[in-house]
């Protein structure tokens, strides 16, 4: 790594960092209650949709109240956007008179956004009408981050909390979370993003004349091309800052209308970070105690930082079959080096690999480069990111209440080792919790293996290649769906009727079945009492507990699906290197 692309991601970092303590501190506000200075504003539109919705802003709900009125909001949302897709023909704002998807892929398109997956196998610009893409995707981007961030702070309230039968409004915190979080940090990306030059409007597809004719397939002359318009920009901040990922158009964010400048890059960058990280300071206020909060957030960027570093340095390093035939791979003035295959050229390796990684820690999904072109570790980076949960910042909120349930593993076990209770935050950890921790880390992994185990069993087929990658390709395919994130080695068709309906239930399974864990702990510790600390606490803040955190997110991580990456992508490499 050159000092420069040093010196870029240190810049990047610090920025992500320096806005961490004040959005923190803003959004426990929202969560709170507390006056955020733009009630003036959105106050009346917030208390419209408590008076339709039929609910008193300091109302509250138990668990499992909560964990249902989540449901069925989510339901709701998949019914919805499968509907709006299968009329998609007959409705208006669809200047390109697309025909409806088919119920599969309508099955999968809508469970995908409903769950924050955002998982595409069409292409944006030539399947779907502005109107699916504004009121259909673009809602589910503000509504699926929202139910991720109001889990969290449902998670984060059992935690803080003594004696107490509720856990908050379910309703509450998504309307608050969408309407002083999601929706003005949204607008100003927009028009951040508008000035940059991506593109925001109801016009068709504009022809351009090629400055030089080709030929198509069948040999005739092609002398014009259509570039696609469309409403972008609305949908590409929320699809940014909610962790969201799916892109306006197919390449999502390596095209130059959806991501034209170095700055709308790292205007994208900055906004996959920034809530998930902003959210562990968040947590800690709502605890009472920020040092929770900065631990997390020390552990997330470290394995952040390390698995950073060895994807830069992996297509940095190039590929060692075009080394052995004299092709010099090495940076100069003249060529960027390493392996450049799938990279756009204006952002390099170090740019393209630090999209990737915080991609797929972030379960964003956006992409910037093909990740399917990576070399075998560098491809292998992301892929285990998303295996890992997807608790690495993660999604908005989900990353984070997935990381508490790695917490209080941590907590657990390290109680063991001492012979004494397990105590986090003056919370006893008990059995229930553990069962809780238990489903929510074991679920996705289970479900990740098993749906690319049963693909392979019945030959569903989608593969481009053989061999360990065409197993890269699939294992990609499955963790990205089992984990929320979308992003994909684009080489896999999963637009089939089987990757449809079974990765639609893969996506619904794997979001839920660690959306409700985390309820039911949150309604558990808020039920119990606190204790005071004693002389054999262990403390959750300091340097010792945060590489114990380190270590069980790695192993838990590793021992899962190291039998897998050895058959994929670690085999690869080291056919390469043979």
């Amino acid at each position: 790594m050159t000092l420069p692309g040093i010196l870029s991601i240190a810049v990047y970092l610090g920025i992500v960092f320096a806005l961490v303590k004040p959005l923190g501190w803003y959004m426990a506000r929202v969560y709170t209650g507390k006056s955020v200075g733009l009630e003036r504003i959105l106050g009346p539109l917030e208390r419209l949709y408590y008076r339709i919705l039929g609910i008193h802003p300091t109302a509250e709900q138990s668990w499992k109240s909560y964990a249902a009125a989540m449901l069925l909001v989510n339901l709701f949302g998949i019914v919805a956007l499968y509907l709006l897709q299968r009329f998609q023909a007959i409705l208006p704002l669809n200047p390109g008179s697309f025909a409806a998807p088919s119920p599969a892929a309508a099955f999968n398109v809508a469970v995908s956004f409903a769950t924050n997956t955002n998982w595409q196998n069409y292409s944006g610009e030539t399947t779907y009408s502005y109107l699916v893409q504004m009121i259909g995707f673009t809602s589910q981007n503000f509504i699926s981050a929202a139910v991720g961030m109001s889990v969290f702070a449902a998670l984060a309230r059992g935690l803080g909390r003594q004696n107490s039968p509720t856990i908050g409004h379910f309703w509450v915190d998504l309307i608050r979370s969408v309407l002083y979080i999601l929706l003005p940090l949204s607008i100003m990306l927009a028009i951040l993003l508008v000035s940059q030059g991506v593109v925001q409007n109801l016009n068709p597809p504009v022809p351009a004349q090629l400055v030089e004719h080709i030929s198509d397939n069948t040999g005739a002359m092609v002398t014009t091309q259509l570039l696609p318009m469309g409403p972008a920009a609305s949908q590409i901040a929320i699809k940014q800052l909610g962790t969201n990922g799916g892109g306006f158009f197919n390449v999502n964010s390596a095209h130059p209308f959806e991501n034209p400048t170095p700055l709308s890059n790292i205007l994208q960058l900055l906004a996959i970070l920034l809530i998930p990280a902003a959210l562990c300071y968040t947590f800690g206020v709502l605890v009472g105690d920020p040092r929770q909060g900065w631990a997390i957030l020390a552990a997330m960027t470290t394995i952040f930082v390390v698995l950073l570093a060895v994807t830069i340095g992996a297509e940095a390093h190039g590929n060692p079959r075009l080394a052995a035939l004299g092709i010099d791979q090495s940076a100069t003035l003249l060529q960027p080096g390493g392996n450049m295959e799938g990279k756009e050229l204006r952002f390099g390796i170090n740019e393209s690999a630090l999209w990737a990684v915080a991609t797929t820690a972030a379960s964003n999904g956006s992409v910037n480069s093909m990740h399917d072109s990576y070399t075998p570790i560098g491809g292998m980076i992301p892929l285990w990111l998303m295996q890992t949960g997807e608790v690495i910042f993660g999604g908005v909120g989900s990353g984070l209440y997935g990381m508490l349930i790695f917490v209080l593993v941590t907590v657990f076990i390290a109680g063991l080792m001492v012979g004494r209770t397990p105590e986090y935050l003056g919370k006893k950890i008990e059995g229930f919790e553990m069962k809780m921790a238990s489903i929510a880390i074991l679920v996705p992994a289970i479900i990740t293996l098993g749906g690319a185990a049963l693909a392979l069993g019945v030959h569903a087929g989608g593969f481009q290649d053989s061999g360990p990658h065409g197993l890269s390709e699939l294992l990609y395919a499955y963790a990205s769906m089992g984990n929320n994130n979308g992003s994909a080695f684009a080489g896999f068709d999963a637009d089939t009727p089987w990757h449809n309906i079974v990765g639609g239930l893969v996506m619904l399974f794997a979001r839920y079945w660690v959306a409700l864990p985390a309820l039911a702990i949150a309604g558990s510790l808020a039920a119990r009492k606190q204790v005071a600390e004693g002389p054999g606490t262990l403390p959750t803040h300091t340097p010792l507990f945060i590489i114990l955190l380190i270590g069980v997110v790695l192993i838990v991580g590793a021992l899962t699906f190291v039998p897998a990456l050895m058959l994929g992508p670690i085999a690869e490499y080291l056919m390469l290197r043979s």
